[in-house]
């Protein structure tokens, strides 16, 4: 997860130790002191302004020596006092031109009269369309502190994926409708290039590999899995596939990519749901079928989560206790292996995907705490479906018939119960696919980049 750096301002008119009537000076350095300790305490790095901006030089001095900083992904205008709004705003409108986020903290509280400050300038950037973040809250309150933090990871991830490359090899898989992308569309949303290759450099690249990298690769990977690592032919060309990836990845500079896997390549040479679950072990984003808009969940989830990010289909959906069944073909990060089904091996393939064969991945998600969410386009515009989420492991009593409902039990489950009213998931949902990923605070950010990027937010 990337650790977001933001620029942190102070603004107000009477500054410079300038006292109110009482003698208690407007600007309380004590408050501020706090503010900046809680956002490095949250995993935001700051760069500060050396003094308080009040007049339209000094807001033109401070913004342009961040957006000169590529590195500075938003900026923060904590409010020291009141302000003459209109020595700020045309600053502001300019940086904003950088597409870099802009947040307005108001710490509560009548001393200073902060709370003046930030709504006149709050209502004076809506006044003129400046897209904007407005935070009135307090430092030592997590709900308030969340708002402000995943604004900064948010402006994080859009400035990451800014001038970004992502792949494709071949074409579209399975007759997907809702996966399919304009690469213009694409850019101009999230500045990101998409690029394709013909699957044949892949399977050259893969049949490259010397029993020396594949040799080294299975040692790497073992501790992954609680069995051995099947010997073979056929494990030998998963893992053969998976350096391929790799190789391609670092050569192009991709971020991410997607694969059609079939039909097609999956058929002439192997399954890809092994490999797979490597790269998304290893936090890259990437999805099959050709389907962009799972790449783009996938991308964000891991991005923003500690943990890799499961994508499966919605198996089963139990309207009665809001319990929702992920079974992916054989593809899951193994590291996600919980107790009662821990990370094994079966070999993938059945007559109408992946006839080719491969080895692919057997295992229960652990428990825990996260979201189910994916990109997708109505009308042709993009919007996100989210929903929090509790991960669960069955009893071991239950697994097995747990598994053999969906007639296909070797293949990777996870048990989530969905916190939200399931109708309205059904219907705002966007594919057969779900994505997950582990972690309480995803939900925030993930609705911070789509307000940066003007996506819809369907949260359920």
């Amino acid at each position: 997860m990337k650790k977001p750096k933001v620029g942190f301002v102070v603004y107000g008119v009477h500054k410079d130790g300038l006292c109110d009537p009482m003698g208690t000076p407007f600007v309380d350095d004590a408050l501020v002191g706090a503010a900046k300790r809680a956002l490095r305490a949250a995993g935001v790095t700051l760069a500060l302004h050396d003094i308080v901006i009040a007049s339209k030089e000094e807001a033109r001095t401070c913004l342009a020596k961040y957006k000169a900083m590529d590195d500075v992904d938003a900026v923060i205008f904590f409010s020291g006092t009141w302000v003459w709004a209109a020595h700020l705003a045309g600053a502001l409108r300019d940086f904003a031109g950088t597409g870099k986020g802009i947040l307005l903290w108001t710490h509560p509280g009548s001393q200073g009269w902060r709370p003046v400050g930030g709504l006149v300038l709050h209502g004076g950037l809506k006044e003129i369309g400046v897209p904007h973040r407005f935070v009135y809250g307090h430092h030592d309150n997590a709900s308030d502190l969340g708002r402000i933090v995943s604004y900064c990871r948010g402006a994080a991830e859009k400035n990451r994926l800014n001038m970004s490359t992502f792949g494709v090899f071949g074409g579209r898989g399975m007759g997907q409708t809702c996966g399919v992308a304009d690469p213009s569309q694409w850019m101009r949303t999230f500045g990101i290039d998409i690029d394709s290759r013909d699957t044949m450099e892949l399977v050259e690249t893969a049949r490259a590999v010397t029993p020396v990298e594949i040799k080294r690769v299975r040692r790497r990977v073992q501790p992954l899995f609680s069995v051995p690592i099947p010997e073979g032919e056929t494990a030998d060309r998963s893992l053969a596939l998976y350096l391929a990836f790799t190789k391609i990845l670092k050569k192009e500079g991709w971020q991410g990519y997607t694969i059609q896997s079939f039909p097609g390549f999956g058929d002439y040479y192997g399954a890809t749901c092994f490999a797979q679950s490597l790269i998304l072990n290893d936090g890259i984003g990437t999805s099959t079928l050709s389907d962009f808009n799972t790449l783009m969940s996938v991308k964000l989830l891991s991005d923003f989560s500690a943990e890799p990010v499961y994508y499966g289909d919605l198996q089963h959906i139990d309207k009665s206790n809001n319990e929702i069944k992920i079974i992916g073909d054989g593809a899951c990060p193994p590291s996600l292996a919980g107790t009662v089904g821990p990370a094994t091996f079966a070999e993938h393939g059945i007559p109408t995907e992946g006839e080719a064969g491969g080895l692919s991945v057997d295992l229960v998600c652990k428990s825990g705490e996260g979201v189910l969410a994916r990109l997708g386009r109505v009308n042709g515009e993009f919007e996100m479906v989210m929903t929090r989420c509790t991960v669960s492991e069955p009893e071991v009593t239950a697994i097995e018939a747990r598994r053999l409902e969906c007639g296909i039990p070797f293949w990777p489950h996870a048990f989530i119960t969905a916190h939200c009213d399931i109708e309205a998931l059904l219907e705002g949902w966007n594919n057969e696919y779900a994505c997950l990923g582990y972690g309480a605070h995803l939900y925030d950010d993930i609705a911070a980049f789509c307000e940066l990027t003007k996506i819809r937010t369907v949260a359920l």
